[in-house]
């Protein structure tokens, strides 16, 4: 999974990746101080994986990974070139989701490129600069699709599509606020618009809020409200904050976190919400050589998870044999498990589950 982190200059997204990643990526008080994407890979952290590497002892432990991609901040006139733009709008194009960092904080030492800080205003500024953008491809798209439409007339119900969605642009909203059939988001998914793609706001307070009660604090309300309006997700975090989380024992990270009323890291929560926002689960594999967690869609059958090991898993299915973590937990250990026919043997159809630890049999 790659999240792209967005923001206007001076946001303090860098600083928040720099927390998140402890990849140590520039951070400064000028605008464009990112300019090629910084790129840092963290762990997903899942305790269900760290009680399974207690019980086997692995050789070998491997966690999901999430690849945070901090992108050159953006201004007024990016789909025409201004500033970064160009960069910004290629580099974007390449992430599953977007992480857009909202400042919701006042701080006269750090300067807001546009002389203020207004949450609503910020967020148009990068949204109306991937709308623009999204114009031009749909119209692309139209031309196109007229096209086929002479030589078959069964496009003419996209065309009808494409130009509803590019008229929903042109009034600067998403392509995210289309209703849309399934047919239609098929149809949707296959042009490459950046306002379609999955986004999470995520507010950055000052570690005062999270003691105050963030409610409290009416930037946060109105990136809440943005959200609201697109069926989009909002997450408020204090990029200093989770910058001073850097180093401490995990002991002293609870009791800092408790201070504040919080129960998870900055980056857990992140973590938490942007696999909601993309629908994905974790299962798991565990033995002596290895114990290690696999990232998939929800909904996602047996077969198709197999295949994220190897393609030789799928193409070679027998069955999967399944087992619940937290009935292994009650079980202690694997041998018991079986001994109360809680490990279920599961064909082709099966759905994987959240936390399903799995041993795949296949033959090629």
């Amino acid at each position: 999974m790659k999240l792209g982190m967005v923001g206007l200059p001076n946001v303090g997204k860098s600083t928040l990746f720099n927390a998140l990643t402890n990849a140590g990526a520039q951070s400064a008080n000028y605008p464009f101080c990112t300019i090629e994407p910084n790129v840092g890979v963290v762990a997903v952290p899942d305790k269900r994986l760290d009680v399974l590497a207690e019980m086997y002892q692995p050789d070998k432990f491997t966690p999901a990974t999430i690849e945070f991609v901090d992108i050159a901040g953006l201004v007024k006139g990016a789909s025409k070139g201004e500033g970064l733009g160009n960069k910004f709008l290629s580099d974007i194009r390449e992430v599953d989701a977007i992480v857009h960092v909202v400042r919701c904080f006042d701080n006269d030492d750090i300067i807001h490129v546009d002389g203020s800080v207004n949450p609503s205003r910020d967020i148009e500024t990068i949204n109306l600069e991937l709308v623009l953008s999204d114009i031009e491809i749909i119209e692309r798209r139209i031309d196109k699709t007229k096209k086929m439409m002479k030589a078959d007339k069964k496009y003419a119900v996209q065309l009808e599509f494409f130009e509803k969605v590019k008229g929903v642009l042109e009034e600067g909203k998403s392509a995210r606020s289309v209703d849309c059939t399934d047919e239609e988001k098929e149809w949707l998914s296959t042009v490459a618009l950046l306002t379609n793609k999955p986004i999470i706001y995520v507010a950055n307070v000052s570690d005062s809020d999270f003691a105050d009660g963030i409610e409290e604090n009416a930037y946060y309300q109105q990136v809440k409200a943005v959200a609201e309006s697109e069926h989009s997700a909002v997450l408020p975090i204090c990029a200093e904050f989770e910058e001073q989380l850097l180093g401490m024992e995990k002991e002293e990270r609870t009791m800092f976190l408790n201070d504040v009323g919080l129960e998870q890291s900055g980056l857990d929560r992140l973590i938490n919400a942007c696999y909601d926002l993309l629908g994905l689960i974790s299962y798991l594999t565990a033995g002596k050589p290895e114990v290690r967690a696999w990232t998939i869609k929800k909904g996602t059958k047996a077969p198709q998870a197999a295949g994220k090991i190897h393609s030789d898993f799928e193409r070679g299915f027998i069955r999967a044999e399944v087992i619940a973590f937290d009935d292994l937990m009650q079980c202690k250990t694997m041998a018991v498990a079986k001994e109360k026919g809680l490990v279920r043997s599961e064909g082709k159809e099966y759905v994987m589950q959240d936390g399903d630890i799995v041993l795949f049999r296949f033959n090629v």
